[in-house]
C-alpha cells in the first residue's frame, strides 16, 4: 500500500510561483509512475503533469507546458511540481497520484491518490 501526502499549496498572486511536494510512504515508490492532477470547482479532474518511474519521461497538459515542471527524487520518495507564471485559471485542488502503467499521455490509470492540496491564484 502506498500513501501519498501533498504539501506546498496556498495563496499566490498571478505571475507568482509555488512548489508542490508529494511524499510517499513505503519501499515501492520507485516502481510507480507518478502524476499531478487538479480539479477546479465545477470541473472534472484533469491530468496536469506525469512522470515515469525513472524520471526519463514526462507528460504535460498543453495549458501548463513551459510553466510547470514535474520531477521526482526516488531516494526521498517524493515527487514535485514546480509551478511558475501562475494564472487564476490554475486555481484548483491539486492531487498526487501513483500508477503502474505509463503511456505517451502519461499515467494509464491511478492506483493511489493523495487527499489534495489547494492552490489559489489571485488576479
Amino acid at each position: 500500500q502506498v500513501q501519498l501526502v501533498e504539501s506546498g499549496g496556498g495563496l499566490v498572486q498571478a505571475g507568482g510561483s509555488l512548489r508542490l511536494a508529494c511524499a510517499a510512504s513505503g519501499r515501492t515508490f520507485s516502481s510507480y509512475h507518478m502524476g499531478w492532477f487538479r480539479q477546479a470547482p465545477g470541473k472534472e479532474r484533469e491530468s496536469v503533469a506525469n512522470i515515469n518511474w525513472s524520471g526519463a519521461n514526462t507528460y504535460y497538459v498543453d495549458s501548463v507546458k513551459g510553466r510547470f515542471t514535474i520531477s521526482r527524487d526516488n531516494a526521498e520518495n517524493t515527487v514535485y511540481l514546480q509551478m511558475n507564471s501562475l494564472k487564476p485559471e490554475d486555481t484548483a485542488v491539486y492531487y498526487c497520484a501513483a500508477g503502474k502503467l505509463f503511456g505517451v499521455r502519461g499515467l494509464l490509470g491511478v492506483d493511489h491518490w493523495g487527499k489534495g492540496t489547494l492552490v489559489t491564484v489571485s488576479s
